[in-house]
C-alpha cells in the first residue's frame, strides 16, 4: 500500500493533500466503492458518462481521494483531495506502471486472437502449486483493465499472469509499459478483433509489441494428437524437449490443444520436469469465467465459485453477492486459499477485510488454515468451522439454510462442489441458463444510444421475458436503470421484496391490487376513466395525496388506453383531483420494428403529442413523456422523448436492431439414451415419423411441459448436438423428444443439447414453431430450473 502522498509523486502530480491516508483500491466505477477509506477514484470522461458526476455520491460514501480532470467546486468536500491530471486515464496507467516498476519476479504476458483467459487460467491451475501468483481478473486486458490488474500485484506474490488485448494500433506500446513482461505467450493470429486493423499480419506486428523486452519460450513441434475417449493424448518435442514427450488431456477439440501446448512450451521453460506436467495437464479443467447463480434448498440463492481461491475473484464473487442479495440474509462458506508461499496472516486479513465490507450474516469456513485464521471473527458474525469438505457434508444440515443467498467459494482441491450438488433444489436437467453479463451489455448498447438525459424503463414483466424478475432486476438496478415496468402488482411485490428500491410502474391496475399497490409503493397506470375515478376514491379515503400515477394514450394499438373522444373529461378530471401525480403519460407503437408500417408509427406519435401538449397546457405541470419500445428507441430517435421501454432487447433479442446485441438466454437440456432403430420404424406416439434408414435416436430429456412447441415435431425443428443440428423424430411428448443422430456418430448418453441460444437463435426456433421469440421465451415452464451467470 501507498500513502497518498506516494500515489501523487507516482503519477506525476502535483496537489495538496488535505486528508493523508492509504491507498489500497482503485476504482473507476463508483458502485464499486467497497472499501471507500482506503480507495482512489479516477474520475473518467466518456461519451455517455462522466465520472465527475459521481464524485458526490462517492464522497458520502466515504471516499476522499479524487483524480480528476476538470475544474469542480470543491467547497462541498472539504475533507477530499482532488489531484487534477490531463488525463485520468494516462495517470491510471502510470500509477500501475510505477507499482509494477517494483517487483523483479517473472511476470508473463499473454497476448493473440484467442485463448489468453484460458492459458492464463491453465497456467494458474498448473503453477500454484509452485508459486504465489497474481493474475488478471477474469478477461481484464483492456486499457484500464491491465492496469487494474497489475495493480493487484501484492510482495508475497512470486509470479504474475497478465493478458493484454488491443483493438487498434498504438494500444500495445501503452500496456507494455504497464505489464514489462519479462516472459511473453502469444496464442494465435485470427480474425477475432480485425476491425481496428488493415490485415492480420499488421494485427500481429502491433501484439508483438508485448514483447519489447519479454523472453518467448521455444516453440514445440507438433508430432501427433491421438484420441483416447474424451481426452487427447499429444506428443510433441523441441528445443527443451529434445527426447519428445506426450501430454494428456481432458479436452479433443483443436482450441484446448493449441492451448494446452502454450502452457506446456512455458511450463518446460520454468523447468517443470516434463514427469510433473504430465500428470497436472490430465487434471485442466475447463475454465468457467462465469459466477453462476441457482436456486437452493429452502428459498436459497446459491453463487457457485468453487473453482478458484484467490483475493482478486473473492472480490469479484462478494461484489456479486451483494448485487444479488436484496433482503436476503448473506452466507459464505469459504475453504482454505492455497496461496503457496506469502504470509497467511495477512492473506487472511485481507479476506477479513472483504468480508466486512459486504457485509455478511454467517461464514462456514471449510479446512484447517481458515478455520484457525478466522476463528476470532465469531463476534462479526455468525461462525461455522469444518476441518474439511467431508466433515461438512456430514455434519451440515439442510434445514438451517433458509431465506439466504450462499456464495460458495474455494479451492479445486476441496471438492466444493459437493457443497453446490447438496444445496442446490432438486430439479431435472434441463435448464434456462442466463448470462447477466450479456443482459448488462445489451443495456450498455441502448443506453449509448440514447440522448443526452432519456431514461431507460426495463420491462421485466412476465418473469422478466421467462429469465426470471428479480435476478434481472438486481443486475439493472445495480447498472443504474431509471424504472422498471411490470405487467400486474403481484410481480412488483415480488421485486419489492427482493429488494429492489427502484421505482415500479404497474401496466395493468385493477381495484383489488390498490391497498397492494399503495403498500408496497408501486406506481399505477391508469387507462380509463373508470379506473381513474375507482382509484382516486380510494386515495381520498386513505387521506393520501400526490401518489405518483402513470397515463395510458390509445393511439392506434386498440388495447388499453384513454381514447381521444375521452381527452376533455380525462383532463378535466385531473385538474380537479388532489390525489394524483402524474408521474408519465405514455402510449404504444404498435410495429416500430416495421419499416412499411412507419407512416402509421409516426401518426400515433402525432396523436400522442397532441393529448400531452393538451395536458400540458392544462395542468401546468410537467411529466416524463415515453412512447418508444426497443425497436421505436433505435430505429426512430426522434421518439426518444424523455424514456424509453426497453424490453426484449435486453436479451438481445431483437432482429430489427442494428446493435451489437448478445443473446442472454439460451435452453439447454441433455440425451437421456441412444438407441438404433431398423429402417421402417415408428418414432413416439401416433406413428407420424417412420425413419428409412437404420437411425440413431436420442431421447433428449425435455418436452412440452416444460414449454418447448409440441409443433416442431416431426422434422420441422430441430437442436444441436456437438455443434452440429439434429432433426426431431416423432411428435414431442410431454417430458421427453426424440431427434435423430445418426450424422453425429460421436454423441453419447450426457451429451449436452441446445435447444436456443447464441448458436441456434431463438428467432430460428420461433419461426419453425411459426410463433415469436417473445412466446418461446415466455412460455418456459417454471419446473425449468434457471441458472445466471455472470460474465
Amino acid at each position: 500500500m501507498y500513502t497518498i502522498q506516494q500515489v501523487i509523486r507516482l503519477m506525476g502530480a502535483t496537489s495538496l493533500v488535505v486528508t493523508d491516508h492509504l491507498v489500497e483500491y482503485l476504482i473507476i466505477d463508483s458502485r464499486r466503492a467497497f472499501s471507500p477509506a482506503r480507495s482512489l477514484f479516477f474520475a473518467i470522461a466518456t461519451t455517455r458518462r462522466n465520472g465527475h458526476d459521481y464524485i458526490g455520491a462517492l464522497y458520502q460514501k466515504g471516499v476522499r481521494s479524487f483524480v480528476i480532470t476538470q475544474n469542480i467546486d470543491t467547497t462541498p468536500f472539504p475533507l477530499a483531495n482532488f489531484i487534477k491530471v490531463a488525463d485520468t486515464v494516462t495517470a491510471l496507467q502510470q500509477l500501475a506502471a510505477a507499482h509494477r516498476s517494483q517487483f523483479s519476479i517473472p511476470v508473463i504476458g499473454i497476448t493473440g486472437s484467442n485463448g489468453k483467459t484460458i492459458v492464463k487460467e491453465w497456467l494458474f491451475q498448473l503453477l500454484q502449486p509452485d508459486y504465489s501468483i497474481a493474475r488478471s481478473p477474469k478477461s481484464f486486458n483492456s486499457q484500464l483493465g491491465v492496469p487494474l490488474s497489475v495493480w493487484e500485484l501484492k510482495s508475497y506474490h512470486q509470479l504474475a499472469i497478465f493478458e493484454a488485448g488491443i483493438s487498434q494500433p498504438g494500444e500495445m506500446e501503452r500496456l507494455e509499459k504497464i505489464i514489462q513482461p519479462t516472459i511473453g505467450i502469444l496464442t494465435n493470429i485470427g480474425d477475432a478483433h480485425r476491425e481496428g486493423f488493415a490485415s492480420n499480419e499488421q494485427k500481429a506486428k502491433e501484439k508483438r509489441k508485448l514483447f519489447t523486452r519479454a523472453v518467448l519460450p521455444p516453440s514445440l513441434t507438433l508430432v501427433s494428437v491421438e484420441p483416447k475417449g474424451r481426452y487427447a493424448v499429444i506428443t510433441a518435442k523441441g528445443t527443451l524437449l529434445p527426447m519428445g514427450g506426450n501430454i494428456e488431456i481432458p479436452f479433443t477439440d483443436a482450441a484446448s490443444i493449441q492451448n494446452a501446448i502454450c502452457c506446456w512450451e512455458l511450463l518446460l521453460f520454468l523447468k517443470v520436469p516434463q514427469p510433473t506436467i504430465a500428470e497436472r495437464m490430465k487434471s485442466l479443467s475447463a475454465v468457467d469465467m462465469r459466477l453462476s447463480l441457482k436456486k437452493g434448498v429452502n428459498h436459497c440463492q446459491l453463487i457457485n465459485d468453487s473453482y478458484s481461491a484467490d483475493l482478486n475473484s473473492l472480490e469479484i464473487a462478494l461484489a456479486f453477492l451483494k448485487q444479488q442479495a436484496g433482503s436476503l440474509k448473506r452466507t459464505v462458506i469459504l475453504s482454505d486459499f492455497m496461496q503457496a508461499g506469502g504470509k497467511p496472516h495477512k492473506l487472511y486479513a485481507d479476506i477479513q477485510a472483504l468480508l466486512e465490507q459486504v457485509p455478511i450474516t454467517r461464514l462456514i469456513t471449510i479446512g484447517p488454515v481458515s478455520g484457525a485464521a478466522l476463528l476470532h471473527t465469531a463476534d462479526l458474525w455468525q461462525l461455522e468451522q469444518y476441518t474439511d469438505t467431508t466433515a461438512f457434508l456430514a455434519q451440515g444440515q439442510l434445514r438451517s439454510f433458509r431465506d439466504e443467498i450462499i456464495l460458495i467459494k474455494g479451492a479445486r482441491s476441496f471438492g466444493l462442489e459437493q457443497v453446490v450438488a447438496m444445496l442446490e433444489e432438486k430439479v431435472h436437467e434441463t435448464r434456462l441458463e442466463i448470462d447477466l453479463q450479456a443482459v448488462t451489455h445489451n443495456y450498455t448498447c441502448y443506453r449509448q444510444q440514447l440522448k443526452p438525459g432519456t431514461k431507460i424503463m426495463a420491462m421485466v414483466k412476465a418473469f422478466a421475458y421467462g429469465s426470471g424478475a428479480t435476478e434481472i432486476a438486481h443486475v439493472l438496478q445495480f447498472q443504474g436503470v431509471d424504472y422498471f415496468g411490470v405487467a400486474y402488482a403481484d410481480e412488483g411485490v415480488e421485486l419489492r421484496k427482493a429488494g429492489i428500491t427502484t421505482p415500479i410502474l404497474v401496466m395493468n391496475s385493477e381495484p383489488a391490487a390498490f391497498d397492494t399497490l399503495v403498500n408496497y409503493q408501486l406506481e399505477p397506470t391508469l387507462f380509463s376513466v373508470s379506473i381513474l375515478e375507482a382509484f382516486d376514491q380510494f386515495l381520498l379515503q386513505q387521506g393520501i395525496t400526490n401518489y405518483p400515477v402513470h397515463l395510458e394514450m390509445e393511439t392506434g394499438m386498440n388495447r388499453l388506453g384513454f381514447v381521444e373522444e375521452e381527452w376533455p373529461l380525462l383532463i378535466k378530471r385531473l385538474t380537479s383531483a388532489s390525489s394524483f401525480l402524474i408521474q408519465s403519460v405514455f402510449s404504444h407503437l404498435s410495429a416500430s420494428e416495421d419499416p412499411a408500417a412507419d407512416r402509421f408509427t409516426y401518426k400515433q406519435f402525432e396523436l400522442y403529442q397532441s393529448f400531452t401538449h393538451l395536458l400540458q397546457l392544462a395542468m401546468g405541470t410537467g411529466f416524463i413523456s415515453h412512447i418508444a419500445n426497443s425497436a421505436g428507441a433505435i430505429r426512430h430517435l426522434s421518439l426518444q422523448l424523455d424514456m424509453v421501454r426497453i424490453g426484449i432487447g435486453l436479451y438481445g433479442v431483437e432482429t430489427s436492431s442494428p446493435l451489437n446485441l448478445i443473446p442472454a438466454v439460451s435452453l439447454h437440456s441433455s440425451i437421456a439414451q441412444i438407441k438404433t432403430i431398423p429402417a421402417g420404424s415408428s418414432v413416439s406416439y401416433n406413428r407420424k415419423t417412420i425413419v428409412d434408414r437404420p437411425t440413431r435416436l436420442a431421447t433428449v430429456r425435455v418436452g412440452y411441459a416444460d414449454g418447448y412447441p409440441r409443433c416442431l415435431g416431426n422434422r420441422k425443428g430441430q437442436v444441436m448436438v456437438q455443434g452440429k443440428l439434429a432433426p426431431l423424430l416423432g411428435s414431442v411428448c410431454m417430458d421427453m423428444f426424440m431427434v435423430d443422430i445418426t450424422d453425429i456418430p460421436t454423441a453419447q448418453v450426457g451429451d449436452q443439447v441446445i435447444l436456443f441460444g447464441k448458436e441456434l437463435p431463438v428467432e430460428q426456433v420461433a419461426k419453425w414453431a411459426d410463433t415469436i421469440p417473445y412466446e418461446m421465451l415466455t412460455g418456459i415452464s417454471q419446473r425449468v430450473k434457471r441458472v445466471y451467470f455472470q460474465g
